[in-house]
């Protein structure tokens, strides 16, 4: 169970998954149950003069010495203010990687770019096999194509042993995209997965259909049982039926060995319905998944995913931007995930650009050795224009 809770996170218009028809219905009421602002704790994780920051969501965090230890990755190109992401992404380097790390539980980061943490050309290798997914310095991350500064149709991982210090491959993910449930689709996934032994994993992963698939990614569930040698599909986690885009999917185990997922959810083409996160459940190792509850909505365009972990009362907590609002959130369930209490505002002092993008978010959410909820996201402020890494750290205690 410790190795379980060590696991990635990943990590969405505003609707509810009808499960008997298969497809999504728009809510009568996209109005906040409620809002509610205790003192946050907010910190810099990593910033630097002409350089723009930002999607840990896309990358992923680790932690060890019962979150003592953090790391989390974003990407990292030249600041340009512009329509759109204030970032050159067309400079010789081209987007890069780094990672940040703590040792005191979030409140200080040292800034790191190990050799092989992803880079420009994505060459990808054979996997080795023989991963013993329990090592207690275990870290991945997953990559795909379609997205900042990384790119391959077929997906793969890199692997670290020692807390993310230095990083092994890209690898293949097998024979998977050749799985007839993804013919003719390209993998988008990011990192998200879950040890289940010394030798198997689930990961959570996104595909989308290679012509004319842009904006209708659909989340599933992989799985390797021989230590990454081979990897297998095991289910879809919103039906391919469903209209609407899933992907993103932040996994958690709860203690009765079921899991929970957040998703991150849009109507297709839409630029003026609010996105939102779904939550589904799985009491059968992800071969099936049933639909939980709509956790809280992101804002319009393209919205923004969710982050979710499992905090030591049991209770999940949950957290994604609202770029409509120029907010970051957080909810928090008792129920694994069937009901999330009060809307609790981590933070609202986004500072827009000149042409008045809400360009923040793509969070990462994990738990200290105090106790704390650390959330990671991207942001900007009047004090800090350019987007940076930055860091909320709450206490769960004072939020139902």
């Amino acid at each position: 169970m410790k190795n379980l809770q060590q696991t990635l996170s990943l990590l969405g218009g505003l609707a509810v998954l009808l499960h008997a028809a298969g497809c999504a219905q728009m809510p009568s009421d996209a109005s906040p149950r409620s809002s509610v602002q205790a003192s946050m704790e907010h910190q810099v994780v990593a910033s630097k003069s002409g350089s723009f920051y930002a999607w840990p969501a896309n990358h992923g965090v680790w932690t060890w010495n019962g979150g003592r230890e953090i790391l989390v990755g974003f990407s990292s190109g030249p600041f340009v203010e512009q329509s759109g992401h204030n970032i050159d992404g067309d400079t010789e380097l081209g987007i890069q990687s780094f990672l940040s790390r703590s040792t005191d539980g979030g409140r200080t980061w040292t800034i790191e770019q190990p050799a092989n943490y992803i880079g420009k050309d994505i060459r990808l290798s054979e996997s080795p096999g023989g991963i013993n997914y329990q090592h207690p310095d275990l870290a991945m991350r997953v990559i795909g194509n379609g997205y900042h500064g990384v790119g391959h149709h077929r997906g793969g991982f890199f692997l670290s042993l020692d807390r993310g210090k230095s990083w092994r491959g890209p690898f293949e993910l097998g024979a998977l995209m050749d799985d007839p449930n993804l013919t003719e689709m390209d993998c988008t996934s990011r990192t998200g997965y879950l040890v289940t032994g010394k030798d198997s994993c689930l990961f959570f992963m996104s595909a989308r259909a290679r012509q004319n698939g842009g904006g209708r990614d659909k989340s599933f569930v992989a799985e390797t049982t021989d230590g990454g040698k081979t990897f297998h599909f095991v289910s879809w986690i919103v039906p391919l039926s469903d209209p609407h885009r899933a992907v993103m999917p932040a996994p958690v185990p709860l203690a009765d060995g079921s899991m929970v997922v957040a998703l991150r959810r849009r109507i297709p083409g839409s630029e003026t319905e609010s996105c939102w996160v779904d939550s589904y459940g799985s009491k059968d190792n992800g071969r099936t998944w049933k639909f939980l509850s709509q956790v809280g909505a992101t804002g319009v365009e393209n919205g923004n995913p969710p982050a979710l972990a499992v905090l030591q009362d049991g209770r999940l907590a949950c957290a994604y931007g609202d770029r409509t609002r120029g907010k970051m959130l957080a909810r928090l369930s008792r129920d694994g995930g069937q009901t999330w209490g009060e809307e609790i505002v981590l933070r609202n002092d986004f500072h827009p650009d000149k042409f008045g993008d809400k360009d923040f978010g793509y969070p990462r959410l994990v738990q200290n050795a105090k106790g704390e909820v650390v959330a990671l996201y991207y942001w900007a402020t009047k004090e800090l224009p350019q987007q940076h890494i930055a860091a909320t750290i709450w206490k769960p205690a004072n939020h139902k």
